[in-house]
Parts: C-alpha cells; sequence; structure tokens
C-alpha cells in the first residue's frame, strides 16, 4: 500500500487530524505513514501519539519515524508537507518588525512583508526538498500546505527538477460551504467554478438548476447590515461582483483599502496582529496533546475532512473526487501569466491530479490577481536568481506596504528584516 511521508510532523495537532482522516479510509489501512522532523523532541512525541491513536483504532496502518530526510523519503508515494521555517519566533518577528513602521497585519504569511519573509526562508528548504524527492522519489506527488502558497510550489517547480507538486488549502471548500448555508440550499445541490490565487480566487459560477444563487446572496447579505455588511470578504464582493475565497481577517492585507485606515479597522472589525493570539492557541494545543500523552490517556481520532487523505484515497482506490488545488498555470487561467501558481478546481481519480482548464477570468478579477502574482513571482526570482533588489521590490509593489509607507521607510524596513534573518537566507541575498 501507500508510503506517506509527512514533513513538520512536529506539529502535534496537524499529525492528529491528518492521521484521523487517514485512520477514517479503511481503504488505506495498510499504508505506512513516515513521520519527519528537525526537531527530535517533537518528533518523539508524535510517533507516540500516532503509534497510540493506531493502536486505539485497531488499524492496521505503519509508523515509521526519521530525522534525517533521507530514509523518510526513500520509496515514498505521497509527500505531505506542512514546515514552518522559523517556527513560530519568526512568526512573531514578522509582525513586530511592520509594527515598529505602522505596517498592520493580520496574519502576515501570504502576501505582504511577512508573507515576503516567510517564502525567502522557506523557499531554499523547498527547493532542496524538490530536489531530494527528483532522486529518492521521482514518481511521488508533493502536497503542500505550507504558506505562501502562491509562491512555495512555485519556487519549486521553478527552482528543482521535481514538478509533481500540489498546493492544497481549505478556502475554497470551506467558502464554497459558507455560501450554499448563507443562501440555505444543500452545498451538493449547488453549482460552483473557482479559479484564481491562492486566498484571492473567486467563485465564478455560484448556481442551482442553472438559476443564478448571487441575487439570493445579495438579499441575504443586506438583511443583515451589522453582520454580513461589515465584513472586508462581502465588500471586496459588492466592489468586484464576485465572492472571494478567503476569510476577511486575511483578504484585507492583500489590498491597499483597510489596514492602512483606521475607520476601515472599525468598521470591518479587523483584528491586527490577530495570528499571534493564534500562535498561543496553538502552543496550548500542542502542550494539552503532549500531557495527554504524559498521562497514558487515550487520543481518539477525530476526522477533519483534510484534502491530503482525501486524495490520496481517491488516486489509491480510483474513487473520483474534486479538490482545488495550486498548480503551475500554463494556460489554464489564460490571462494570468503562464509561470504563476494559481488555484483551479481538479479532478482527482487512480491516475492522479488533473487540474481543469478555465479559460480568461474577468478583468477586473485578473488584474487584481496580477497585482498579487507580481509580488510572488519578484519573492521567487530572488530567492532562485539571488537577487536581493527584488525583494525590495517586491515590498515596493505589495498593495498594503505601498499603502503605508514612502518608499524610503520601506527600504529601511527590508533592510531591518534583512538584519534580522540574515542567516536564514539563501547566501545571494545576505550581503
Amino acid at each position: 500500500m501507500a508510503r506517506i511521508v509527512l514533513l513538520g510532523a512536529g506539529s502535534m495537532v496537524f499529525t492528529k487530524n491528518l492521521l484521523s482522516d487517514l485512520l477514517s479510509y479503511p481503504e488505506l489501512a495498510e499504508s505506512t505513514l513516515v513521520l519527519h522532523d528537525i526537531d527530535g523532541l517533537r518528533l518523539s512525541d508524535a510517533r507516540l501519539l500516532a503509534e497510540r491513536m493506531v493502536a486505539g483504532a485497531g488499524s492496521g496502518i505503519l509508523i515509521e519515524s526519521h530525522l534525517d530526510q533521507d530514509p523518510a523519503l526513500d520509496g515514498a508515494d505521497y509527500v505531505i508537507n506542512e514546515i514552518m521555517v522559523g517556527g513560530m519566533a519568526s512568526a512573531e518577528t514578522d509582525f513586530q518588525i511592520a509594527a515598529g513602521y505602522g505596517v498592520r497585519q493580520t496574519i502576515a504569511d501570504t502576501l505582504g512583508i511577512g508573507g515576503v519573509f516567510r517564502a525567502l526562508r522557506t523557499i531554499p528548504v523547498m527547493v532542496a526538498l524538490g530536489d531530494n524527492m527528483a532522486r529518492r522519489c521521482p514518481d511521488s506527488l508533493l502536497l503542500n500546505y505550507t504558506n505562501p502558497m502562491s509562491m512555495v510550489p512555485w519556487g519549486v517547480y521553478a527552482g528543482s527538477p521535481f514538478q509533481r507538486v500540489v498546493g492544497i488549502c481549505h478556502s475554497v471548500r470551506d467558502t464554497q460551504a459558507l455560501l450554499a448555508d448563507l443562501v440555505g440550499v444543500p452545498a451538493a445541490e449547488v453549482d460552483f467554478l473557482t479559479a484564481g490565487v491562492n486566498h484571492q480566487a473567486f467563485v465564478l459560477r455560484f448556481e442551482r438548476a442553472g438559476e443564478n444563487l448571487y441575487p439570493l446572496l445579495d438579499k441575504v447579505i443586506d438583511a443583515d447590515p451589522d453582520g454580513l455588511g461589515r465584513r472586508v470578504r462581502v465588500a471586496m464582493y459588492r466592489a468586484l461582483g464576485y465572492f472571494p475565497t478567503e476569510s476577511s481577517e486575511h483578504g484585507a492585507e492583500y489590498v491597499p483599502w483597510f489596514m492602512r485606515h483606521d475607520g476601515e479597522i472599525e468598521r470591518y472589525r479587523i483584528e491586527v496582529s490577530g495570528y499571534l493570539r493564534r500562535l498561543a492557541a496553538h502552543r496550548d494545543e500542542y502542550y494539552e496533546v503532549t500531557r495527554q500523552l504524559a498521562d497514558g490517556e487515550p487520543v481518539r481520532p477525530e476526522p477533519t475532512n483534510e484534502l491530503a487523505p482525501l486524495i490520496i484515497r481517491s488516486i489509491e482506490t480510483g474513487t473520483p473526487a474534486i479538490v482545488h488545488g495550486n498548480v503551475r498555470n500554463g494556460s489554464k487561467i489564460t490571462n494570468l501569466p503562464a509561470d504563476a501558481c494559481v488555484e483551479v478546481p481538479c479532478q482527482v481519480d487512480g491516475s492522479g491530479v488533473h487540474p481543469m482548464t478555465i479559460g480568461d477570468l474577468p478583468p477586473q478579477l485578473a488584474a487584481l490577481n496580477r497585482n498579487f502574482l507580481n509580488v510572488s513571482e519578484l519573492t521567487v526570482r530572488a530567492v532562485l536568481e539571488g537577487r536581493r533588489d527584488y525583494v525590495y521590490h517586491a515590498a515596493m509593489l505589495d498593495p498594503n506596504t505601498a499603502a503605508t509607507l514612502p518608499l524610503s521607510r520601506i527600504r529601511q524596513m527590508v533592510d531591518d528584516y534583512f538584519a534580522v534573518y540574515r542567516d536564514s537566507l539563501p547566501p545571494g541575498l545576505r550581503r
């Protein structure tokens, strides 16, 4: 059966969720789950967690763990990536430096100055992974969860010989479920078409039996002015004509219209630096799981419908499924750059993951996506070409940063990030 490798297994909550879903599929009961992390203590905890969950479920899944990446990858069929280069300390630093310059962020992992420097730390590690997978498991499939999603898969397929990489994210699935719920139509009866760039894709078709459901959504929004009417994503929908897939919290920091303005922060109830609160919650979850293990308590599977196990089951059993994947564009979205990483629906079956062709996006959506992709491209190229100047350019063109700071202050802020992260960056960016 399948050999499934989990990179970043020390993220205990994610490991628990992933294994819970693998255990929910009897067809995968003879698989091997290989855990890898660079933190030996966390890896040991993750293995104990996995073994206890498998034993409690009476499953035949085998567990391996490796500090060394090479034996983990040998013979892999699937590699699931959930690494966080620099860990929580770097994520906190990404907020602190920007805040010192008055640049507000909410999550800081996808775009903006925080997303740029997370990518600069992460892409070199991912390119090295792609090189290693090309040697050790060239026919495997890399399923990437790590943000920034528009940059990480792009870095792999542009910077290494390994091309079988698909980025996966919950945002499209969760948005489609939200919209169906808002209009009171069972999701199974809704015909959706959603595409764009990860965290900035749009619902292009929202229908039931040929009936456009957007007018019904408009009525629901109009009836709730102090609730739905005070969400960033609703403001984006009203401005652009199509509903965006990312949450209001996340989506606010990708555009120039919200974070710079105190009144908009209040109007749309945007939680500045909200990710720092979430990081604290992640720490608490980790400590709770390790406490359960230390006390000998059972750790019961709690399936969460994660996308990676769904994709693996579909390929292994030939059961068709539709997921939204982040892949090299080519000509799938014809008015976005060919080399860009785009998010489109994918047919998954026994022969693999097959991205669908969309054609042109509405021009206003493509224009907005190109703003997003300008920052992504410059950041990826900064790493692959060792071009420090491209990092300054990426920050200058980032919508939220540009709306907040003049050029001289942008350069000073980038210099501060370079100084802090010097040893975490590829050699070409350290001078």
